[in-house]
């Protein structure tokens, strides 16, 4: 597969939140508007692309036996790959505080808006999905770069999205007891059938 397939299938086939629904807190969370769709995403998108860049050579040189491990551990011991859960989460939220103390420093109104949803990035069950998806499907250390933008990208544009939709039902004629949060569940269920109309586009 070469890398725009890979990226393509990561935005919009495979979409993260909208085809495969994790990430789906900052997804109702931050989608109230543009500008923290924006800064949710763009954070998201350096942690997911930065923790792929840390955590593959990690685990290939590091955790898995063909590694450093290689001439050290006995024939037929397994390496460290136990140990993945845990480096890898400590990576992300170590990523997660330096986007933490960045916004605080340089963009406070947004650090104040996102609240406890930037927090949060360290648990996105979507940036530790990642990371594990770009070895385990065996990519390269390109291909699980431009995986791990596309993924990232993907959660921007559903965020994106669904805050546009938000944007026009507040003044849009929904019924009573739609209003709130069904009317809001009813327009990603919607996006959701939309994103499967991408199915196929890569064969």
């Amino acid at each position: 597969m070469n890398l725009f397939n890979i990226f393509l299938s990561a935005f919009l086939i495979d979409n993260v939140v909208l085809m495969r629904f994790l990430a789906l807190c900052p997804f109702i969370g931050m989608s109230t508007d543009e500008d923290k769709s924006i800064g949710m995403g763009l954070a998201v998108t350096f942690v997911t692309v930065l923790a792929t860049a840390v955590t593959y050579p990690i685990y290939h040189l590091v955790l898995s036996r063909t590694g450093i491990l290689k001439n050290i551990l006995p024939e037929g011991h397994h390496g460290l790959e136990f140990l993945k859960i845990l480096v890898f989460i400590l990576v992300i939220a170590a990523l997660v505080q330096l986007v933490e103390f960045f916004l605080k420093k340089s963009a406070p109104g947004l650090y104040g808006a996102m609240g406890i949803y930037l927090a949060l990035i360290t648990t996105n069950c979507a940036i530790l999905a990642v990371t594990f998806e770009a070895i385990d499907n065996g990519y390269k250390f390109h291909e699980a770069i431009v995986y791990a933008a596309g993924v990232a990208l993907g959660f921007l544009l559903s965020l994106l999205l669904l805050a546009g939709i938000r944007k026009r039902m507040k003044t849009s004629p929904v019924p009573a007891f739609l209003k709130g949060t069904p009317i809001l569940f009813v327009a990603a269920a919607l996006l959701s059938i939309a994103f499967m109309g991408f199915k196929g586009l890569v064969g």
